[in-house]
């Protein structure tokens, strides 16, 4: 009998999940492992209801990615430079590349963090060799080979799950609420949302899903589907199944985090957590040791699989704008630009880290920023998607369109909620 990684390693399933399994595994970075922890601990299970309602959003959206990216051989920045004027481009994508290089900075942090949690010693050591490994693969590992290795760390998202089995939850309760939230309509309410929101159907997810499936193409030397038609069905199709476990993946871990956080945190009145490490700490006594080891490693592990897909996402997004040589397959002396972006996202993220800035305030204000950004470029993405011209016969389905523009009209009503409501 063969053992059990060989035997998943091999699966057909697991051959046909890529780009949308690792999009929606990085979706839960410790970034957004401190966002939804602030909302499970500030309100409760009333925000569980967040999730169920993103799921077909997120889902609509990212397929939409996948699809530019694979039928045009382009990647999201490159068609958007197509259609829209290079100042508007590079507008958006700037915005992304501030937005991308704070979270690169709460994420390391949060690893360096949780690192010195569970072994020991400073923070700032931990949080150095994480940045310089995170670039190191980045830079000297082709994309066929790294792509296996954020495949296995999405398994540490699990962890997540485990946490929920160590305390008692009141499973009939949780339903009711998740259905029926009695969330207050207030400043601090609806801005958490617009929070949960933005760390969940986030900008830098949307450039990097479309450019795997042209890293996918080009390392299998499959051709785009403009050129080669009679793949269509069977890529289309992988795809949909690709994007809908990826994003219920990225889904149901949120929603057991909010969970946790809940049932241990605000359950017991601790309702100031504002990273990652804050959750960590809080749970160890009430949940025990067990828990808080879990919740640790959980956040390294998303950590070392988000950190490349914020960084390579900024790159691809900026390097497309301009029109540069970009791909993780390529050389470095083949795209130098490209890779400068990376190392430079990394890097600025680093030195945030060790700046006179708030993280935690940052943190906050980066969700706040993917939320806000993520509306036009959600709507610029939408209008490639539907033209002919760029997709030909391939453009987003009645369905896709429907809930694409539905996810770019709740995420607009949220910002603007945000700026009304007081």
């Amino acid at each position: 009998m063969k053992p059990i990684f060989a035997r998943l390693r091999g699966s057909a399933l697991l051959q046909k999940l890529g780009p949308g399994l690792i999009t929606g595994a990085a979706d839960d970075d410790p970034s957004g492992i401190a966002t939804y922890s602030q909302a499970g601990a500030q309100f409760g299970i009333d925000m569980l209801w967040t999730m169920p309602l993103t799921y077909p959003l997120m889902v609509a959206i990212q397929s939409i990615c996948a699809r530019i990216g694979r039928v045009t051989g382009l990647g999201l920045a490159a068609n958007m430079e197509r259609i829209f004027p290079a100042w508007l481009v590079t507008l958006l994508v700037g915005l992304l590349f501030v937005a991308n290089t704070i979270n690169i900075a709460a994420d390391l942090a949060a690893m360096g963090s949780a690192a010195a949690l569970v072994l020991g010693g400073g923070p700032h050591i931990f949080t150095i060799a994480f940045a310089l490994v995170s670039l190191t693969l980045q830079i000297l590992m082709p994309y066929h080979r790294y792509v296996r290795y954020l495949k296995w760390l999405t398994l540490a998202l699990f962890v997540y799950v485990g946490v929920v089995f160590t305390v008692k939850i009141d499973w009939g309760d949780v339903a009711i609420h998740t259905v029926a939230p009695r969330l207050p309509l207030n400043s601090a309410a609806i801005t958490l949302v617009v929070a949960v929101f933005g760390t969940t159907i986030s900008p830098y997810l949307f450039f990097w899903q479309s450019s795997g499936e042209v890293e996918d193409q080009e390392g299998k030397q499959s051709g785009s589907l403009l050129e080669n038609p009679e793949q269509a069905p069977a890529e289309l199709g992988r795809i949909r199944l690709d994007t809908l476990v990826g994003m219920a993946f990225s889904n149901l871990i949120a929603f057991f985090i909010i969970l946790t956080t809940a049932v241990t945190l605000h359950a017991n009145g601790l309702t100031n957590i504002q990273t990652s490490a804050d959750a960590a700490l809080a749970l160890k006594p009430i949940a025990g040791p067990f828990a808080f080891v879990l919740f640790s490693l959980g956040v390294i592990g998303t950590g070392l699989l988000a950190v490349p897909v914020l960084a390579g996402s900024a790159a691809y997004a900026f390097g497309e704008a301009r029109g540069w040589k970009t791909g993780l397959e390529r050389k470095p002396r083949e795209a130098v630009g490209f890779y400068s972006a990376i190392g430079l996202a990394t890097l600025i993220g680093l030195a945030i880290h060790f700046a006179p800035i708030d993280p935690i305030k940052a943190l906050f204000w980066s969700a706040i920023l993917n939320g806000v950004v993520a509306v036009p470029i959600m709507a610029a993405t939408m209008i490639v998607a539907s033209r002919r011209q760029e997709m030909g016969p391939f453009i987003a389905s009645a369905g896709q369109r429907i809930f694409g523009w539905a996810a770019t009209v709740i995420m607009a009503i949220a910002v603007i909620a945000m700026f009304v409501v007081r």
